[in-house]
Order: structure tokens, then sequence, then C-alpha cells
């Protein structure tokens, strides 16, 4: 009898185990199946919910059937530089127009400028830095007339502000030009962005040098006037500076200012002179030089076409990551169809060095003074393959431009191995080099500097990037403000307020 009872409760005892992990499985498999759910992509977004949901983006998204951005080049193959579109589809409200090239630019009805307020600096910060002289009591120049003309030479190729400064002026104009990614408002509580026209590159080329009967120069002069002009706005106040955006392209200038003017969101050439708490990829826009190389237009040229190898031409030794021009000087000087030489733009330097670009299969783009160097963009409008050689490089637009499909990139470490770099190039054949010289006419575009603005050019581009750091920036606006009551409410009863750094 014992035994048979005590079988029973084995057996009752086995189908309870049975149950609970039939139980337990058929929980961790929904358990599973709700996780998976959750990560994957949101199928229904509400746009209407997001603050300004129309600020032109371009996003990565591998998904298809999507709203064009503003500027789009469309995939013909897996391999293609592609900027990536919006998540929405509306048929029947976009337009569309094309180049020989195949590059498509899509504009949205939908998709609204970013809306800029800008600062009536007076022109001594602007124009007036270019001889300007305004008429009356107006500040900028009456474009409708005559557009005030920026110095040549390697000036130009830090001319970023200039161009940006046109392309607002220009929205107001009765016709301004067809290419609209951004649009000047009156109204500070209208704006996405508050842009501060300070021709800072401009300010430190001709004015960075003291005068005899000075203890200052004109440049630091005016970067202090500018620093005590712009914290006493309250749009700065409002905002502790996050939505001010502020042109520092050359990598010596605001080399005073930028250390108190530091959370604005300022437009680069890299990185290499600041501190990462005052200039970061997550705060700031790196936006491109503009080339001095003569562009390549009608560039029938191909692989046997082109006699030269390997180019480069430029300052060889120099300071800090440049050490390796030096020492890819030693290393390539002797090899067959390698052009490396030292160069400049006296003598006839930009002449000699666009004929040498347009007849050479790769161009060297190798980290001077700063990570960047203008040579990768004369070489993009040379339709050179571009071989970048620094590590520490940040290139525009890389939130949306592949730059594998039309550039090399080697690590320094590698690059200074014997016989590594021109054994690299050489292994690059005829149609591989071919696929990225077409890549290098697709893009070619978004690098050009123009007034007026045309669609997809680097002006458009930059105010792009400029309108991809909007939620961020209103995020962090956002954020600052979450104690603002309770202090305004502790001010008002005891008559003191806590240090903000004893609140975080």
């Amino acid at each position: 009898m014992a035994e048979r009872n005590a079988l029973a409760l084995g057996i009752i005892a086995r189908k309870s185990l049975f149950c609970l992990f039939t139980i337990a499985s058929i929980l961790f498999i929904f358990s599973w199946f709700f996780v998976l759910r959750s990560t994957g992509r949101p199928r229904f977004i509400d746009h209407s919910l997001l603050p300004n949901s129309k600020v032109p983006s371009l996003i990565n998204n591998g998904g298809s059937g999507t709203q064009q951005s503003q500027n789009e080049v469309e995939p013909r193959n897996e391999n293609r530089s592609v900027l990536a579109d919006n998540e929405e589809e509306e048929e029947g409200e976009e337009s569309s127009s094309g180049n020989s090239h195949g590059v498509t630019c899509q504009t949205s009805n939908k998709v609204a400028p970013l809306k800029v307020y800008m600062y009536d600096l007076s022109p001594e910060f602007h124009f007036g830095l270019l001889g300007w002289e305004p008429k009356g009591n107006g500040v900028w120049p009456d474009l409708r007339n005559k557009v005030p003309d920026y110095p040549g030479g390697l000036n130009l190729q830090h001319s970023i502000e200039y161009w940006l400064t046109l392309d607002l002026l220009a929205s107001e104009l009765p016709n301004p030009p067809n290419a609209r990614s951004v649009i000047i408002v009156r109204n500070t509580s209208e704006a996405d962005i508050i842009f501060v026209p300070f021709f800072s590159s401009l300010s430190y080329n001709r004015y960075s040098k003291a005068n005899p009967h000075q203890r200052k120069s004109n440049n630091k002069l005016l970067q202090e006037k500018l620093v005590r002009y712009l914290t006493a706005q309250k749009e700065w106040k409002r905002s502790g500076g996050r939505d001010h955006v502020i042109v520092a392209h050359h990598p010596n200038s605001m080399l005073d200012a930028r250390m108190k003017l530091w959370p604005a969101t300022f437009i680069l050439a890299d990185f290499g002179r600041y501190p990462p708490n005052i200039a970061n990829v997550d705060k700031d826009v790196i936006a491109p030089y503009k080339h001095v190389i003569r562009t390549f237009v009608n560039d029938s040229s191909d692989f046997d076409s082109r006699p030269t190898l390997l180019y480069f031409q430029g300052a060889i030794y120099r300071k800090d990551g440049g050490f390796v021009r030096q020492e890819l000087f030693y290393l390539l000087k002797d090899e067959k169809d390698v052009h490396f030489a030292f160069g400049s733009v006296q003598k006839d330097g930009i002449h000699k060095a666009t004929q040498g670009m347009h007849s050479s299969k790769f161009c060297l783009n190798i980290a001077g003074d700063t990570p960047s160097s203008n040579r990768l963009f004369d070489a993009i409008a040379s339709h050179c393959v571009p071989v970048i050689i620094s590590d520490d490089i940040e290139l525009p637009y890389e939130d949306v431009l592949d730059y594998s499909e039309f550039c090399i990139f080697v690590r320094t470490r590698d690059a200074l191995k014997e016989k590594f770099l021109i054994n690299l190039v050489k292994s690059f054949g005829k149609e591989e080099w071919t696929r990225m010289w077409k890549k290098l006419q697709e893009v070619e575009r978004f690098y050009e500097f123009q007034y007026p603005s045309k669609e997809g050019d680097a002006v458009q581009m930059i105010w792009q990037a400029v309108a991809r750091k909007v939620p961020a920036i209103r995020m962090k606006i956002h954020k600052s403000r979450r104690f603002s009551r309770s202090l305004d409410r502790k001010e008002r009863e005891f008559g003191s307020v806590p240090s903000p750094k004893n609140l975080w």
C-alpha cells in the first residue's frame, strides 16, 4: 500500500514539474516576443507631436517607400553614396531634378526651411572687414546693386561665414533664389537658431597682427566686443547661448572668444585646436573648405589618361600631426609615377596644382598642423580619388554621406610602413577606380560655394547640417529650464537662490 502511494505521489510530482516547465517555456517565449517587438523599428510615428518636425533633415534610413529629403543621391546600385531620406511618404507632393551624373534632388513641399534670426551687428564685424561702407544707418549691403567681393587666394578657403551670410540676406530679396534651406525671421521666438554674422576667419587672416601703436590687434578687440555684445543680449541669457551659431572655420579664428562662447554651435573645419569640452562632433558642425583648385568641368579623362599615380604638392614640414608629411616624402619621393613636392600659391602654384591634380589618379590628403586640409576638397573638385591619412579627421555631412565610397582611408601607422602606401594604391584596378571617379562627380556639388546658392551646394548642405542639430539644442535648453519655476519661487519667498551646481 505504501509503495502504491509513493508511486502515485511520484507520478503527480513529475506531472507538476512537467506543467511548470511547460508554463515557464510559454512565458519565456512570449517575453522574447514582446522584447523583440519593443526593440523593432516603430511602424507609426505621429510627427505632429514633435516640435518643428518639418525641419530639413537627411536621416540614414535603409527602408524603402520613403519621403525624400531636400538633397538626396538616388541609389543606382548597392555601393552608391547615399544621402538618405525621411520616413514618411506622401505621393504627388515632391518635385525632383537631376543632373547628368544621376544625382537626384528631391524637395518636398512639406519640408520647412530652417528659421534663422540674425543679429544686425555693426559692419565692422562683417562686410566692413571687406572695405564695404554702409550708407545711412544701414548695416547690410544691398545685394541687388553689388555684392562685396571677398579677397582671393588662400583667404577663400575659410570664407564660409561670407557665403552663409549672403544666403541669409538673399532670403529677404523680392525674388529670392530657388534653393531655400533657410529663411530669416525677425522675431526670435520664431527662430530655430540665432546666427552671429562675424567674419572671424577674415578677421584673423587680415587683422591678427597688432600695429606698433596698439596693445592688442583689431582681431582681439573685435572678439572682446563680440563677447560683451552677445552675453548682454536677452536671447543669449534665455538659452545660455545654446541656440546661437558662430562660424570659426579658420583653426586660429576666435582663439580668445571661443572659451567664453563655447555653449554656442560652432561651424568649424576640424577640432584640432579645440578642447573636447569646447567643441565636439555632437555639438558642432564641420563644414568643407572652399576649394582653390579649379573645378574639372566636362571631365572626359579616364584611368589611362591620368599618367600620375599619386599626387601631393604643398608644405612638407608641418607641426603637430603634420610630421607624417615629412616621413612620407622620404618614402615616396623616388617612386615611379609619384609626384610628391613642396608647393605654395606663389609663382603660379594654384595653376600648377590644378594641372597636376587633374592628371592624377589618386591625391594625398595628409594631416598638417590640424587634422583637416583643403587638399581633400581640391581633390574632389579634380575628380582625383582622395587618399586620406589623418587619424583624427572629421568630415562634413558624414552623418548622411559615406566617404568610403569615393575616398581611401589609411591609418598613419600603416602609411609609414615601407611600400605599404604605394602597393595599396597600385592594387586599385581600372574598374574600381572608375567607380570612385564617377562618385566624385556625383558628390562634387556638395562642396561648391557660390552666390546665389543652388540646390544641394555647400551652403545648403551646411544649413541642413545645422538643422539636424536643432532637436539636440532644444533638448539642452529644455533640460536647463527644469528647475526654473522652483528657483523663481524660492527667490521670491526667501530672497536668495542656491548655486545651480548644488542642484544637480
